[in-house]
């Protein structure tokens, strides 16, 4: 009997068309998946989380066949991810890769955390300028002048 090889790596199918979200800290991959509405998705889509990964240690991926995300959707994923990498995938080849920016404003996407601010009482949309400083990302409102951490900050 034939002495079987121990496998070390697993692999995974390549995408032909699609987006594929890399180096995801583990902990914001099921974030990243709630924000962008991944779960009801009809496409295939694979999730890895606790990767090893030089860069970062450990690592979250998400590949994603047949969808391609727009700048909203990149500055979700920016925000709760922003060591993530996009990587556009056409005909098995990568025709993009680059690096999520965090935004240095936001509108529309995140809601103010101030129940007093008009952006929750009114048909406005939201308006932040994005502060980035040692003790983490921070969203200052341009209407109502509160800041949001980013442990606090909610999707619309």
């Amino acid at each position: 009997m034939a002495k079987q090889e121990k496998r070390t790596e697993l692999k995974v199918t390549a995408i032909e068309n699609g987006t594929v979200i890399d180096h995801i800290p583990p902990q914001s991959v099921f974030q990243v998946i709630n924000i962008l509405g991944l779960s009801r998705v009809k496409n295939q889509i694979m999730v890895g989380t606790n990767l090893d990964s030089q860069k970062l240690g450990k690592k979250g991926i998400i590949k994603v066949s047949k969808k391609y995300f727009e700048s909203e959707e990149i500055n979700k994923i920016a925000l709760v991810a922003p060591s993530a990498t996009l990587i556009v995938i056409k005909d098995f080849t990568v025709v993009y890769k680059a690096k999520v920016e965090i935004p240095q404003h936001i509108t529309k996407i995140v809601k103010c955390i101030n129940p007093n601010c008009i952006t929750n009482h009114e048909d406005i949309p939201t308006n932040f300028t994005v502060i980035e400083r040692e003790d983490g990302l921070r969203l200052h409102c341009n209407y109502c002048e509160k800041y949001t951490k980013k442990e606090n900050i909610h999707f619309v």
